[in-house]
């Protein structure tokens, strides 16, 4: 399951692209949280510990223990997290206040376990989707989807309905979704076209 992370954070006023400009420059990024019931409350992180956290983290749907100034500590789902387009730098993060029983939706990284038969017989193995909508309560949250292909002949789909999922973990994404798929070589083909020709 996914660890929880403490990040330190401080209430910030409301600011124009200037100010938002400025507390960048002094080495901070700007952030809202919301949920709960709560108003939306803008608030800043230090922006090399925040970046840290994206670089060792296998997704950014992050569980976060946010120390806020003044404040005390709240339980927050890294929701979204704006970047530069060109440097690809956070330029903003969105977080939602939750608490155990709060059911969530997150995008987790999908990696394709084992060797297939298929591949072995000189099939191409294809993966079509790299990451995987979930929804779970955050003690369940995963770091990763792992996909077993160890059953995958060559020719042979794996869809979402066949992957086994972690205690508490729901696919948003339809069960006849193709996750990856073990296609024939080009010999192989050439040699299938030539049988059928051949009859």
């Amino acid at each position: 399951m996914a660890k929880k992370t403490s990040l330190k954070a401080a209430p910030r006023a409301r600011s124009g692209s200037g100010r938002l400009k400025q507390m960048r420059r002094e080495g901070w990024l700007p952030s809202v949280i919301y949920g709960r019931g709560t108003e939306p409350k803008n608030l800043k992180v230090d922006f090399k510990t925040f970046n840290e956290l994206l670089a060792h983290s296998s997704s950014e749907n992050i569980l976060i223990n946010l120390n806020v100034e003044g404040e005390g500590t709240l339980l927050a789902f890294l929701k979204t997290v704006q970047h530069d387009p060109i440097t690809s730098a956070p330029l903003h993060a969105d977080f939602l206040a939750i608490d155990e029983k709060t059911e969530i939706t997150a995008h987790i990284p999908a990696h394709l376990n084992g060797e297939a038969p298929g591949v072995k017989a000189g099939g191409i193995l294809e993966q079509y989707v790299h990451s995987i909508e979930i929804t779970c309560l955050p003690n369940d949250l995963p770091e990763t989807i792992e996909i077993d292909v160890t059953g995958m002949g060559e020719g042979a789909s794996l869809h979402i309905s066949e992957v086994s999922f972690p205690k508490g973990v729901t696919p948003t994404h339809a069960g006849d979704v193709v996750v990856a798929h073990i296609g024939k070589t080009g010999a192989a083909i050439s040699e299938e076209a030539s049988e059928a020709a051949a009859v």
